[in-house]
């Protein structure tokens, strides 16, 4: 039954439908940060959030049944939980500010769509290659200060510079 049940939420129109959720619940938020439209509309932008956030926690429901303890080893997964969870925070007393994060669920766009959630893999892998590459050009430019410095000390220490020529008798050596 779970191995159905997963296969069922893998669905092509199961992930599509959650997009569309997902869309459906930015567009409802987006619209919350008018008054005028609130209202006017606040009860049914009210509704649209409260049933998009539980069509939110039935999906996520059902992925812990049908996964059981594998649907935390994904990483996604625990984003969308987290999301989800955020959601879910009491809007009074000091824990507020995190209801104000509610707005990250539109990232759950990230998540549901295959082709956005290759984009961002992509990317933090060539961040991870990226910031390999500033180590490298880091120690590299210290090294070349360092020894521009050195240079410069011994070719001072022997009197035959001049501050205009400094750079290129450094580089003759």
């Amino acid at each position: 039954m779970r191995q159905q049940l997963d296969k069922w939420l893998d669905q092509p129109w199961v992930s599509n439908t959650i997009i569309a959720v997902i869309l459906l619940n930015a567009v409802a938020l987006g619209l919350e940060t008018s008054p005028e439209i609130m209202n006017r509309f606040g009860g049914i932008i009210l509704a649209i959030d409260n049933a998009c956030l539980a069509i939110f926690v039935i999906e996520i429901a059902l992925k812990l049944i049908a996964r059981g303890t594998a649907f935390f080893r994904n990483g996604w997964n625990l984003f969308d939980f987290a999301i989800v969870a955020i959601a879910l925070v009491p809007s009074a007393g000091g824990l507020s500010v995190l209801r104000a994060l509610r707005i990250l669920r539109v990232l759950r766009v990230i998540s549901a769509a295959l082709r956005l959630r290759r984009v961002v893999e992509g990317f933090i892998t060539a961040l991870l290659g990226m910031g390999s590459v500033f180590l490298l050009m880091s120690i590299i430019s210290t090294l070349a200060l360092s020894s521009r410095r050195r240079c410069l000390a011994v070719i001072s220490r022997n009197g035959s510079v001049h501050l205009g020529n400094r750079d290129i008798r450094c580089f003759r050596l």
